[in-house]
């Protein structure tokens, strides 16, 4: 038996009510919470994101979305300085 992994995004959500924040769980897996600053870091399934994106903005006590960079970011690294001992 195969399981296939759901290809996911990470957003950023900037809010201005934290307990209403506690709803965006329905979106998608809760990851994170910042009191201070007031945001919500969640994971939401990658081939519905724009439409998720979508009713996320539309939300009342929501600011702004950010979706994460980490997938553009590089993930090879190289040994850039090799000591002559090795």
């Amino acid at each position: 038996m195969s399981m296939i992994i759901a290809e996911r995004l990470g957003l950023a959500v900037w809010v201005k009510d934290l307990k209403a924040a506690r709803s965006l769980g329905r979106m998608g897996n809760i990851h994170y919470v910042s009191k201070r600053l007031k945001y919500v870091f969640l994971y939401i399934d990658g081939q519905k994101a724009e439409q998720t994106i979508r009713k996320i903005e539309r939300l009342y006590y929501v600011e702004r979305v950010q979706r994460s960079l980490r997938r553009e970011l590089s993930t090879e690294f190289h040994k850039l300085n090799q000591s002559p001992t090795q």
